[in-house]
């Protein structure tokens, strides 16, 4: 029998809804002792009546063949990961009208920042059975869907420092340890970007689909999911001097102020620079340069908080 481990949730909680059919897809890679919440929650979501079904991941790419063999048999299914596990399962959703859930369990969870979904277990469990689902756009990069970033340069560099290990050592402080150690490299060739054809150097550049960039911080105040366009942030400046400046502005949500960053809004970039150079999207390395980056033509189904 389960045991329903109860958090304060919303008097709409107690509304009468149809249960939703949930696949609930959890990366045990991701984040650090985690396995007690999402054991919680699906507590939580069998108590509210809905048929819960669990897919434990093995391997990378796993869950996105788990969504793409599953999607006709669910109403929602559901990311219990990091990013990454949302990425994987957003592109194993293409071509398919299921909707994507959040279970935010992973090192970053920029997704669930973006939304203002809560960490709290009884929320979480309530935004799956009862939030609202609406479309969201998702850009492409060399073809494999992203939700919320791709990069190239010395950001994406960064995110291929970054391994597995390092992840379950320092949670997101990684990211930090691994900018501050690229920061005295001099490997960090500039790149070509080109946003509906006008053409810019960077030596970083955030493609941003939302607001959000490595977790609540704000690279791109105006974006949003809703909207069918990228804005674009490119980052001029070398060495540990400038990184740490970009670092900061971007700790204070003002990145985009700083005189030498060029904030774009566009829907079609190109980057060009060191074919071979790594490009991430939702903080794993997913193409390698020359990058074309789109929207999506096909809208994504997210449940939102409730």
């Amino acid at each position: 029998m389960d045991v329903v481990v109860r958090d304060a949730v919303p008097r709409a909680a107690e509304e009468r809804f149809a249960p939703r059919r949930i696949l609930a897809v959890f990366n045990p890679a991701a984040g650090r002792n985690r396995r007690s919440s999402f054991d919680r929650i699906v507590a939580h979501l069998k108590g509210a009546g809905c048929p819960v079904t669990v897919a434990e991941t093995m391997h990378p790419g796993h869950a996105e063949a788990v969504a793409r063999e599953a999607a006709t048999d669910f109403d929602v299914i559901a990311a219990a990961g990091g990013d990454g596990t949302v990425n994987e399962i957003v592109n194993g959703l293409r071509g398919k009208s299921v909707a994507l859930g959040v279970i935010p369990l992973g090192t970053a969870n920029v997704l669930a920042d973006e939304i203002g979904l809560s960490r709290k277990v009884g929320l979480v469990a309530h935004a799956l059975t009862h939030g609202p689902i609406r479309p969201i756009h998702v850009g492409t990069v060399n073809g494999r869907r992203f939700v919320m970033m791709a990069g190239a340069g010395f950001d994406a560099n960064v995110v291929n420092g970054v391994s597995l290990k390092l992840k379950k050592m320092l949670g997101p402080s990684a990211y930090v340890w691994q900018a501050a150690v690229q920061a005295f490299r001099e490997d960090n060739a500039g790149c070509e970007v080109t946003v509906d054809g006008q053409t810019m150097p960077a030596v970083s550049v955030v493609v941003c689909n939302g607001r959000r960039y490595g977790g609540p911080f704000i690279a791109a105040p105006e974006a949003s999911l809703s909207d069918d366009v990228f804005h674009v942030v490119l980052m001029p400046g070398r060495g540990w001097i400038n990184v740490a400046r970009y670092g900061v502005a971007l700790m204070l949500g003002k990145i985009s102020k700083l005189s030498d960053v060029r904030l774009v809004v566009g829907r079609d970039v190109r980057i060009e620079g060191i074919a071979g150079r790594p490009v991430q999207a939702d903080g794993d390395i997913v193409a390698h340069l020359p990058a074309r980056i789109a929207i999506d033509p096909e809208p994504v189904r997210l449940v939102f908080p409730a």
